[in-house]
């Protein structure tokens, strides 16, 4: 193990840092390989070309394995989210990558996505479980996001 993914691991461990971030697509291996150590769950969610909200819930719903009841909305997925009690785990991180269109063509929406991310990381960090949303894309419109590299 490198000693760049062991940085990650310690890291990824402290719940009062968890939230959401830019990860270059160079640096998505080793978050993979520190997740993995730590036991996290490690989701990896392709969004390229989906341009409306219900796709990309649908999307999130078929990637994190929701359960059945998931009702591919906002309120759904953030109690989806919130439970993942069919993965338990002591932490948990999603990549979220080429989300570039969602984000170009529907901004209201990619920023609604992102409050319910918000939302779920609170809740986890509450609860002493990080809980990591990654994009690998930096438009403008995302240079608020940190960048964990």
């Amino acid at each position: 193990m490198s000693m760049h993914v062991k940085k990650l691991q310690t890291l990824l461990e402290k719940t009062s840092q968890a939230g959401i971030y830019h990860l270059p697509d160079s640096g998505q291996a080793a978050v993979r390989e520190a997740a993995a150590a730590l036991g996290f769950v490690c989701f990896t969610v392709d969004l390229a070309e989906e341009t409306r909200l219900e796709s990309v819930l649908i999307k999130l719903g078929q990637v994190l394995d929701f359960p059945d009841w998931y009702g591919r909305n906002l309120d759904a997925l953030k109690d989806c989210l919130t439970d993942l009690s069919w993965c338990e785990a002591p932490g948990y991180v999603l990549i979220i990558r080429r989300a570039e269109a969602l984000h170009a063509e529907r901004i209201d929406d990619f920023r609604r996505l992102n409050q319910v991310f918000a939302q779920a990381v609170d809740e986890w960090r509450n609860s002493d479980c990080p809980l990591w949303v990654f994009y690998d894309l930096r438009p403008d419109g995302l240079a608020w996001l940190p960048t964990l590299a």
